[in-house]
């Protein structure tokens, strides 16, 4: 951006810098430039052909130290900028905090993220949320933002009395203290099965749930019970992610500040009867109704959510509230986010839903009622597993092997969520999370491994400088490495952390081409250093980084 600010600056046209610098691209092929403007939207404004436009432009443009040259090209002005400018700011690669802003400052985002259910197991299918939602989180963090991470859990619902239901038939407390959310599952399951020949189990089911939510002591105890096996389950997940949250407030907190909500809804002739029900008619806007009380009385998850939405902005004043869930409730988060809006609160329109796509099994998506499920554990410690037989393989003689396996292996499974579109969806393979090769987080790591080998054999080289670069491959490292405060601003903005992830690979692409076709080590003593400081930069980001995606960045592999 330092860049295309002083570009636009140059050109000589009537139009604010800003308005510029939105009509400037990257061209496809490096080759022609670091930076081109096309002129054909300036064709009609101007009354002149694009390649004239650009030819005048370019005759026009003043000497500056970040133009090398000008070219005009098929009505395309194609700049390259100068090498002493790029290698001068790349300096700024050189601290720890390269990329982080203060845009933030004085603004709080709320991340609601992860929201796991009680009782049930952490699959594969949490994945995207909580890495994504972390990713965020970091990001966010980063940039000033006071940042608030919300794990929203499903704990409250009929789900809770059938796990009663089963425990009570089914259960044993020395196997669910042994085995945790997996005997657990395991009743959830068999409560499913055995109701499909047995109907009034649903009923009993029932009952119980109405003895939680009228406070029976009883059903209390084992309501919270399975909430504490699951949290300190989950806890070890979260741990090995590096996952942090500022709130566990889940649905059942928010049971005694629904009535306000409900309350308010009504006073505004919003909320009507439909067969027993209340709704909150939402067709004039092309979306069904939204139930937010069952002919039974019974409360659901946009009531919840609508409670918890005020709940926050009470609370934390918030500049946006997001919602990291996937693209399966789409309509669920438009209607409450409407009913919001329709109560008058303008900060309605500061709630968003940053979707993503589903996980699958290769057969089929997964059902934790019919126990097909692929355990997030499992996932990692497969990942393990394999990185440390890799390294097994390559008879390493590191002595904390078994870290930098955890590292490795963790970081793969977490990279394999974060290196795409978060929008698509994702057809599990072990295979595909566990290739090591290509454009993974173990190929990051390793550059960076290889990076901080080079600095440790190259010695001090504080005194060197960076203009003492001159060679291509070195100039687009060093595009690469500049290109990263740009990816961490555009993953905040598109709530995309895969930003990051591609401009990690990228400079690694480059590093990498530069190491093969340049010797660092042997080089001349000044270009040594120069080299030895470019390593150093490319480190530096690698780590930033992998760590705002929540990987480590090994120092040796």
């Amino acid at each position: 951006m330092l860049f295309e600010k002083e570009i636009a600056k140059l050109i000589p046209l009537d139009m604010s810098e800003e308005e510029i610098i939105a009509l400037l691209e990257t061209p496809k092929d490096s080759s022609l430039g670091d930076i081109a403007l096309p002129c054909f939207k300036l064709s009609k404004i101007l009354r002149k052909s694009p390649a004239q436009i650009a030819d005048e432009l370019k005759a026009k443009i003043p000497q500056s130290p970040y133009i090398e040259s000008v070219e005009s090209v098929s009505g395309y002005l194609n700049i390259r900028y100068g090498k002493k400018a790029v290698f001068d700011a790349l300096g700024a690669a050189l601290s720890k905090n390269f990329g982080s802003s203060d845009e933030g400052r004085g603004k709080t985002i709320c991340i609601d993220y992860s929201s796991v259910n009680i009782a049930k197991p952490f699959h594969i299918g949490h994945l995207s949320t909580t890495v994504i939602g972390a990713a965020l989180y970091r990001i966010f963090k980063y940039l000033g933002y006071n940042v608030v991470g919300i794990n929203h859990l499903g704990d409250w619902g009929t789900q809770f009395g059938k796990l009663i239901s089963a425990y009570k038939r089914w259960g044993d407390k020395e196997e669910v203290e042994k085995s945790g959310v997996m005997e657990l599952t395991r009743l959830y399951v068999k409560f499913h099965k055995e109701a499909e020949a047995n109907p009034e189990l649903e009923d009993e089911a029932r009952r119980y749930f109405k003895d939680i939510e009228d406070g029976d002591s009883s059903a209390k105890e084992l309501f919270n019970w399975f909430k504490e096996i699951t949290l300190a389950e989950v806890e070890k997940i979260y741990k090995r992610l590096k996952v942090h949250f500022d709130s566990y407030n889940g649905e059942s907190f928010y049971n005694d500040k629904m009535e306000p909500c409900l309350k308010a809804l009504e006073e505004k002739g919003l909320l009507v009867d439909s067969d027993g029900a209340k709704v909150v008619m939402l067709d004039e806007f092309g979306m069904p109704p939204c139930l937010l009380v069952k002919a039974d009385g019974a409360t659901l998850y946009a009531t919840r959510d609508i409670a918890a939405a005020c709940y926050r902005k009470r609370t934390y004043d918030f500049y946006k509230c997001l919602y990291v869930v996937a693209y399966q409730q789409n309509l669920h988060f438009k209607q409450f986010f409407k009913v919001l809006e329709l109560m008058g609160y303008s900060w309605a329109k500061d709630l968003e839903h940053v979707a993503f796509g589903m996980v699958s099994l290769e057969d089929g998506a997964m059902s934790t009622r019919e126990g097909r499920v692929v355990l997030l554990k499992d996932v990692l410690d497969k990942a393990v597993e394999k990185a440390r037989a890799i390294m097994d393989e390559k008879k390493t003689t590191l002595e904390n092997k078994d870290d930098i396996a955890e590292s490795v292996g963790v970081g793969a499974v977490i990279f394999s969520a974060l290196s795409q579109n978060r929008i698509k969806d994702i057809v599990f393979s072990f295979d595909k999370v566990l290739n090591f090769d290509g454009e993974t987080a173990p190929y990051i790591q390793y550059t960076n491994a290889r990076c901080r080998s080079v600095l440790k054999k190259g010695g001090d080289c504080s005194d060197g400088s960076l203009t003492d670069l001159k060679e291509k491959e070195e100039y687009d490292v060093a595009m690469a490495v500049l290109a990263f405060p740009e990816a961490v601003e555009k993953a905040a903005r598109l709530r995309e952390p895969c930003m990051i992830s591609r401009s990690l690979i990228d400079i690694c692409e480059k590093y990498n081409r530069f190491y093969i076709a340049h010797s660092i080590l042997q080089s001349e003593e000044r270009v040594k250093k120069a080299r030895l400081l470019l390593t150093e930069a490319v480190s530096n980001t690698l780590k930033t980084g992998l760590a705002l995606l929540g990987i480590d960045a090994p120092d040796s592999m």
